[in-house]
């Protein structure tokens, strides 16, 4: 095995990241310094970085539903609640894939295998992550093509892959990218606050199953779809059913509105009461078998 690849396996950063490592002269193989980065490795070889002896990490994922209040940090200057917290001790040592900011919720994943954290990481790799977002108000379905289509943020330029309507408050969102609170400025730049955010796929992953603040470790065969293009898993940029039904609403809201302010207009003109935004229905009368009015108003 490469040195390179050795080092990651013992969870010390991806095999681009330990390449430092070995480069400033931390690495001993069987008490010599080793600055080569193609040297082989073998299974009876001594190997120590800095002062500490390595040797490759059984592989670990877990996959954790993160609660909203918790931060993605070993230790946080703040005294907050980290997911870490959520762990047993024998866990503490794994590495977060990725992070959620503390106002977020969903699936998180946690390993100790720096390769397959960078892979996963890294958006060169074009790993689908989904998600279901609640707003303070009613969603415009002509605003889906702008998150499409890309807008500039802080942090940069930031699209959503794919853009749907759940319901009328609700959206789902497939990201590749993985800049800083993305969803949440994309949405601030159309106009719209985010109530909730809830992370529920992660590549072939779902967040079905795993309750809230629970984990389960990963399987290897999980493990090995989690980098395969989830076919099974596309939606359509626009969901049409709701999306139509959604754009009426949006519509006929519209068209309340503009008639509610010409009747509004018009009573000031003529010095009438204003008319009520939400005018009560009277009842409908009973009748009787008979068909007569039966009692009055």
């Amino acid at each position: 095995m490469r040195l390179n690849k050795f080092l990651s396996s013992c969870g010390l950063g991806s095999r681009r990241g330990v390449e430092a490592i070995i480069l400033e002269g931390r690495v001993r193989i069987n008490g010599t310094v080793c600055t080569e980065l193609g040297t082989k490795v073998e299974a009876t070889d001594d190997v120590v970085v800095d002062t500490r002896k390595v040797r490759p990490n059984k592989p670990v994922v877990i996959a954790l539903h993160k609660p909203k209040g918790y931060v993605c940090t070993r230790d946080d200057e703040h005294a907050r609640h980290t997911i870490y917290d959520l762990l047993p001790a024998k866990l503490r040592t794994l590495a977060h894939v990725g992070r959620l900011d503390m106002d977020s919720e969903g699936l998180l994943l946690l390993t100790n295998q720096g390769d397959l954290s960078h892979q996963l990481a890294h958006p060169t790799h074009g790993l689908e992550k989904e998600y279901e977002v609640q707003l303070e108000k009613p969603f415009d379905p002509a605003l889906l093509e702008k998150l499409t289509h890309g807008l500039h943020i802080e942090e940069g330029f930031a699209k959503a892959e794919r853009a749907w309507i759940i319901g009328h408050y609700k959206l789902g969102l497939v990201l590749k990218q993985g800049l800083k609170r993305q969803i949440r400025h994309m949405l601030y730049r159309v106009g719209y606050e985010v109530k909730r955010l809830v992370r529920v796929r992660i590549g072939n992953l779902p967040l079905t199953g795993i309750p809230e603040g629970g984990f389960r470790e990963l399987k290897s065969d999980e493990v090995d779809r989690l980098l395969v293009h989830p076919k099974a898993k596309e939606r359509p940029t626009l969901s049409k059913s709701r999306t139509a039904s959604a754009r009426k609403a949006m519509t006929e809201r519209v068209e309340k509105e503009k008639e509610f302010e010409r009747k509004t207009k018009a009573a000031e003109a003529a010095g009438k009461p204003l008319p009520s935004r939400n005018p009560r229905k009277r009842p409908a009368r009973k009748t009787s078998r008979r068909g007569g009015a039966r009692g009055g108003y």
